[in-house]
């Protein structure tokens, strides 16, 4: 197998891989760096271009692995797309709130090649885009050379699958991002076990200790009781949120402390894609079965929309629970507008549960002190910040440990490093080198191809 990182920058960001199977060319995903802009922020697809591509395989439907898929069909116009059924229902509407975020940049910013793709493209592309269900194999034919395709669930959002290919004798396992543990709306993933001869695998969290005395349970009670304390000391509580999977799981956390009488009484404020996308999650929740959602938690909740028009730098001092986006709370958001006015004040909190980029305005607050001075460029805010700042470890990525165990049963002649940061990516090299010496470790140079 002939494997090419297409992600220019490695890390996580345009998340794109290359493969070829004999005759076959196989594109695992096709997405967008959120921290950059223009065409930088998609992967190197100028090493497709003059060359055939049989088939391209989605893992689920966050923008870093899908953000770019257009282009690529545009510019393979006889290519299939297959993905599971959940994330078939959710891949439209991610692309068509891509390009509206994109012509909305390029009008505010000035961004010359923005947008990258239009609804139209969405909407006429939209018939090559299939949906398989977990577990049912498909085969591809090329010139020569048949693989079979099989899906397996992988946690992490609604859709997001594992994905297993057989070329001849040859068993290849790629995890996409997973989470094996159970969340409040999604179960675990539900990997195949025993041996593949090449494991292709994220590594987000390889440089995150597990937290072996606190269980999400243990978390999410301790952000109930942190919204509580803020709320009861007279200030206000903001969750930046990622719009699929995480706002509708918050949603239904908060719901059942509200029901059981464990939240206190306090105005809810939950905007964004994701609420948009909890009429989907519902779907995919009485169709498939592969998720627990109702959205009628929300009108039960009250929340309501944030106003059009939120000042930056002014505590709204609503006393009231945020929800709101991006995760990351990068520029030009609701939650990077709101943030800077809460964290300017003792009495307010704000919660990180997801995954925070080091480099994104969330992640420099994570990383910022009491009494620091921190700079909300986009928003001209220079604030002291005394407000608190939390993480809640909530992630829907794998414990390394959880993802070790797998890699390390599945005793793989070659295991291949996606997904992760360079010390990320160094702890899981670092483990196999020490418990399974015999088998090949690559961590690919984006743009190199390897013989795998």
């Amino acid at each position: 197998m002939k494997l090419t990182d297409l992600n220019p920058e490695g890390g996580i960001g345009a998340n794109s891989t290359l493969l070829q199977l004999g005759d076959l060319r196989i594109l695992v995903d096709c997405g967008l760096n959120p921290k950059l802009v223009g065409r930088k922020a998609a992967p190197n697809l100028n090493l497709l271009r003059d060359k055939p591509l049989d088939l391209i395989i989605i893992t689920h439907c966050h923008l870093d692995h899908i953000g770019s898929l257009p282009i690529a069909m545009r510019e393979h116009p006889d290519t299939p797309v297959i993905m599971s059924t959940s994330s078939r229902m959710l891949i439209e509407r991610m692309l068509r709130n891509s390009a509206s975020v994109m012509k909305r940049q390029k009008e505010d910013q000035n961004i010359p090649d923005y947008p990258l793709f239009t609804h139209g493209e969405v909407e006429r592309y939209s018939a090559r885009m299939t949906g398989l269900a977990f577990g049912h194999a498909k085969k591809f034919r090329g010139n020569r050379d048949e693989i079979e395709v099989i899906l397996h669930p992988a946690g992490h959002v609604a859709g997001a699958a594992g994905v297993e290919l057989r070329h001849k004798h040859r068993q290849i396992f790629i995890t996409g991002d997973v989470q094996f543990e159970s969340q409040r709306t999604l179960p675990g993933a539900k990997f195949p076990s025993g041996h593949f001869d090449t494991l292709i695998m994220e590594t987000t969290r390889g440089d995150t200790e597990s937290l072996n005395s606190r269980t999400r349970s243990d978390e999410l009670n301790r952000l109930v009781d942190a919204i509580n304390d803020t709320i009861k000391r007279g200030g206000s509580f903001l969750i930046p949120i990622f719009a699929l999977g995480r706002m509708q799981e918050i949603l239904t956390v908060i719901h059942d402390a509200r029901k059981f009488g464990k939240l206190v009484n306090c105005p809810i404020f939950a905007s964004g894609l994701g609420m948009d996308l909890a009429d989907y999650f519902d779907e995919i929740s009485r169709k498939t079965k592969h998720i627990q959602f109702n959205r009628g938690i929300i009108k039960e909740l009250h929340a309501n929309p944030l106003p059009r028009k939120i000042p930056a730098g002014v505590d709204p001092q609503q006393n009231a629970l945020y929800i709101v986006s991006s995760g990351m709370m990068v520029e030009n958001t609701p939650s990077y507008t709101l943030a800077s006015g809460l964290v300017g004040h003792t009495r307010n909190t704000v919660g990180f549960v997801g995954y925070c980029d080091p480099d994104t305005p969330g992640g420099k607050l994570l990383a910022a002190n009491t009494g620091d001075t921190f700079l909300f460029e986009k928003a001209n805010v220079k604030v002291k910040l005394k407000a608190r700042i939390d993480r809640f470890e909530l992630s829907g990525h794998a414990d390394r440990e959880d993802l070790l165990e797998f890699a390390l049963q599945a005793t793989p002649r070659s295991i291949v490093l996606t997904h992760g940061d360079q010390p990320a990516r160094d702890w899981f090299t670092a483990q196999f080198a020490e418990k399974i010496p015999k088998s090949k470790v690559l961590d690919p140079v984006p743009g190199t191809e390897y013989q795998v």
